[in-house]
This record gives C-alpha cells, structure tokens and sequence, in this order.
C-alpha cells in the first residue's frame, strides 16, 4: 500500500457542529489523491491536518441524500 496519502479541501461548504476540543464536523468539496473532488462529511482537526471517519459522495449521491432530508418530517 502507499504511504503518498494526499487531500485537497478544496471548497468549504458549511460547518455543522464544533466540538470542545475545535473539531468541527464540515461538508467540503475534497480531492483525494489528485481526483476530481467530491462533496465529503467529515470531523477536521482546527489546523485541517487530521480528520476523523466521514463519507464521501458523488454529486449524484449528494443530490439523492438532499432529496431525501428535504422530504423527511423531523420528529
């Protein structure tokens, strides 16, 4: 497996939550490893150096989970 593990956050999109410690979970538009970005969920350090487990979605994945949170009713 190689070690050359690459990101770029390319765009900021939102920040949802911010815990005690500066982590904030944030929607991002990320290239990994040099490829197209995607719109990633994840937790980030403050400086964006480490991150947390998160998922990844294509533009078709995100625009799926966009219609379905729009048409749930929140309890």
């Amino acid at each position: 497996m190689s070690d050359d593990f690459s990101f770029q956050i390319v765009k900021n999109l939102g920040t949802l939550s911010e815990s005690k410690g500066g982590w904030k979970t944030e929607l991002n538009l990320v290239s990994w490893g040099g490829r197209p970005a995607k719109y990633d969920l994840r937790s980030w350090s403050p400086d964006h150096q480490k991150m947390g487990k998160g998922s990844t979605f294509s533009k078709e994945e995100i625009e799926a989970l966009k219609n379905l949170l729009n048409s749930l009713e929140l309890e």
